[in-house]
């Protein structure tokens, strides 16, 4: 615990780090993002809002090919919105940015680098030297539970293992918001449990926003304060449903009435649009398209 809170005394003591409780609120106000190609014009989201307070752990819910991480990567700065607003403090969301950590489906590690030097590599590119990059990436891969594994290169690390490197190197910059795009997708279902506890400890502990993209329902309602729900493409948020359950959280949760009412109502929802997409590919078969 004082590891985790010197952590958080130096985010907020950083130049324009908000205080705590104050800093990662994402807005989306009438959001759309398209696509142009030679002829068609693909909208992946239409018209979409939403508000995360900071500090809220947030997931992003919808049938395949509804825009959730193309709405995610509108907010890391990989994609522009072709129309409205998004903000991350209220500062409008235009390139990425240190204060946006991102964790993907896939670690993305550099396989040329050892665990160390992966972590090292955002506080090296925000100007940090060498020595003060070391502290840091030492310091979170404690967090993680990899500090014996700092001079191991990503290939020669579980596929667990590689997803929290990839944790300690987008919680290095120190961000106020923390964006996963299924960041477990890919794990056996033991490693998935373990990874989703861990999570929530770190979450709890360091104190950022978290959006969370998943395909997986039980996965959305056992992490998130909030779950989104995104329609069939194109996509927009449909349904926002708070997940009241008691934190810290444990696989017991699971078992209560209280979550399974959330899933219920997340598996009907994505029941109705699943039907919806595929109602989609069908008619743009039978168009030729």
């Amino acid at each position: 615990m004082a590891l985790i809170k010197a952590i958080n005394e130096r985010r907020r003591g950083q130049p324009g780090a908000p205080a705590k409780g104050h800093g990662g609120r994402v807005r989306a106000q009438d959001v759309t993002i398209a696509f142009d190609t030679p002829g068609h014009r693909n909208v992946a989201v239409e018209a979409t809002s939403l508000d995360i307070a900071a500090g809220e752990f947030v997931c992003l819910l919808g049938p395949s090919g509804c825009g959730k991480s193309t709405l995610m990567n509108a907010v890391a700065g990989f994609v522009q919105p072709s129309a409205g607003r998004l903000t991350v403090d209220g500062q409008a969301v235009s390139r990425p940015g240190p204060e946006r950590g991102m964790v993907f489906q896939q670690h993305s590690l550099f396989p040329w680098k050892t665990v160390l030097r992966n972590v090292m590599f955002g506080p090296l590119m925000a100007g940090a030297g060498e020595v003060e990059a070391e502290s840091t990436a030492r310091t979170f891969l404690n967090m993680v539970g990899l500090e014996g594994f700092a001079g191991h290169y990503p290939m020669t690390l579980s596929g667990g293992m590689q997803q929290r490197v990839g944790i300690a190197r987008a919680l290095a910059n120190y961000p106020s918001v923390l964006l996963m795009d299924e960041p477990f997708g890919a794990l056996d279902a033991q490693t998935r449990g373990m990874m989703q506890e861990s999570l929530l400890k770190l979450w709890d502990e360091f104190e950022t926003t978290v959006l969370f993209v998943t395909h997986d329902i039980d996965e959305a309602v056992f992490l998130a304060d909030r779950v989104l729900v995104m329609s069939a493409a194109p996509g927009r948020i449909i349904a926002d449903l708070p997940v009241d359950l008691p934190r810290p959280r444990d696989t017991e949760v699971m078992l209560l009435a209280e979550f399974m009412q959330v899933k219920k109502q997340c598996m009907d929802l994505i029941r109705q649009e699943s039907l919806v997409a595929f109602e989609q590919q069908r008619l743009r078969l039978a168009a030729g398209q």
